[in-house]
């Protein structure tokens, strides 16, 4: 009888250091394939927005292209056509492309 439930015990804390290692397993596959790249991504997107400068060519989240014409704390104003008419405040998280004018010129 004893030696059944030392048996019990054994298995029940073996069954547990696989269900913790399994638990670390998925953690460590979770970060690496979800958590990482989205973070280099926001590393990426945050030095665009730091190098960002008047006379860039931008594209906004919503597909629009334009080309910045000053730049204020958060807020970006871009010129949107070629009448030079429509000139739009917006924030600089809205950006999420931007092509420097030597890039074009190439």
């Amino acid at each position: 009888m004893l030696a059944i439930l030392a048996t019990d015990a054994a298995s029940s804390t073996a069954g547990m250091g696989g269900m913790l290692l399994s638990m670390v397993l998925l953690f460590a596959v979770m970060y690496f394939f979800m958590i990482r790249p989205q973070q280099k991504e926001q590393k990426k997107k945050t030095a665009m927005l730091a190098e960002l400068a008047v006379g860039d060519t931008v594209m906004t989240t919503s597909g629009f292209y334009g080309t910045v014409i000053d730049i204020a704390d958060d807020t970006v104003i871009v010129e949107f056509g070629n009448n030079k008419n429509c000139r739009i405040p917006m924030q600089k998280a809205a950006i999420s492309a931007v092509e420097k004018p030597e890039d074009a010129a190439e």
